[in-house]
């Protein structure tokens, strides 16, 4: 399988959130061979889109910078993995830039389609999936991830599969692998499941939605090392 692994952290490898990532990519491995081409959204030479719509039309962006090469990744692949942290409950600004050069895509015309109107996709793309990873900082996802997920099903109504969780800054401390490393073991069983069906059970799911230290503990450690660094 060709993943197009587009890591959306500023952080780069030092995200939270790619310890997830890699996790589930490591489940997959366990099933099929998966060549995973890797990059790294603030590295890019990406400008903004200037909302002229002549890409709607010609099917290129007049901007002549990395984007082209990421449009052309998306076509080689089978699975296009989006890793990145929770900021300000989207995405953080190089991923933003990215997920706006993506017009491209699709035609200028209007179609009617569930109660709304959108863009037809100027290539088939009904092959092609889509997988969302996000960590936060905070101790649950509920009232956190709503508009990021109300904003990746517009986006990728089709063969769509999103991972959300909280506590992510756990994942980069140390004295937390009592917790973080059974938390990733059930990450790679995700990633096994979905290398499989492109779904992963709603068992799993609801595991996967489970805190790894209850929330008020961890919003309290969070409120302590805060005190503490501002003095």
């Amino acid at each position: 399988m060709k993943i197009l692994l587009i890591n959306g952290s500023p952080k780069c490898g030092q995200s939270d959130t790619l310890q997830i990532t890699n996790a589930f990519i490591d489940g997959m491995n366990d099933v099929c061979d998966c060549e995973v081409r890797s990059i790294e959204a603030v590295k890019l030479n990406i400008g903004y889109c200037t909302g002229c719509l002549s890409c709607m039309n010609r099917g290129r962006c007049v901007l002549n910078d990395d984007m082209a090469d990421v449009l052309s990744a998306f076509a080689g692949s089978d699975l296009i993995l989006m890793s990145f942290p929770l900021y300000c409950y989207g995405v953080p600004a190089p991923m933003k830039v990215l997920l706006d050069r993506l017009l491209p895509l699709s035609c200028a015309e209007m179609i009617a389609h569930d109660g709304r109107y959108s863009h037809p996709v100027r290539t088939d793309l009904s092959s092609l999936h889509f997988a969302v990873i996000s960590g936060c900082g905070f101790p649950n996802t509920e009232g956190n991830f709503e508009p990021l997920r109300l904003q990746m099903n517009l986006m990728f109504p089709y063969n769509l599969f999103m991972l959300t969780v909280a506590e992510a800054p756990l994942f980069n401390a140390p004295e937390a692998a009592p917790v973080t490393v059974p938390y990733l073991d059930k990450v790679r069983r995700a990633g096994r499941e979905y290398a499989e069906s492109f779904s992963v059970s709603d068992n799993l799911m609801s595991e996967l939605a489970m805190p790894m230290i209850p929330t008020q503990t961890y919003a309290d450690i969070c409120s302590m090392n805060a005190k503490q660094n501002s003095r």
